[in-house]
């Protein structure tokens, strides 16, 4: 499996807003997951050109991690634009 619990703890710290691996909650948090996942997801569909269901489902991570973005974005920014700096991610 591509993330295992190992993984999850990992991304967890680098991004959560606290810095520590049980900051499961947190925006920040959330969208290096949803980052980490679509990442491996686009690669995936790179190889995969007709796999229409994993298609469904990165568009779905996609609009996921946008609300998150922009409920980040409304509340505050400098979070926002620090999560967006360090996943490289634009808008």
């Amino acid at each position: 499996m591509y993330l295992n619990a190992t993984t999850k703890k990992d991304l967890f710290k680098k991004n959560s807003a606290s810095k520590t691996a049980a900051d499961t909650g947190s925006a920040e948090s959330q969208i290096g997951l949803f980052t980490f996942r679509i990442n491996h997801l686009t690669d995936h569909l790179k190889v995969h050109k007709k796999d229409f269901s994993t298609r469904l489902g990165l568009l779905k991570l996609v609009r996921k991690r946008r609300r998150l973005l922009n409920y980040l974005a409304e509340n505050d920014l400098d979070r926002y634009r620090k999560i967006l700096a360090e996943l490289n991610i634009r808008k």
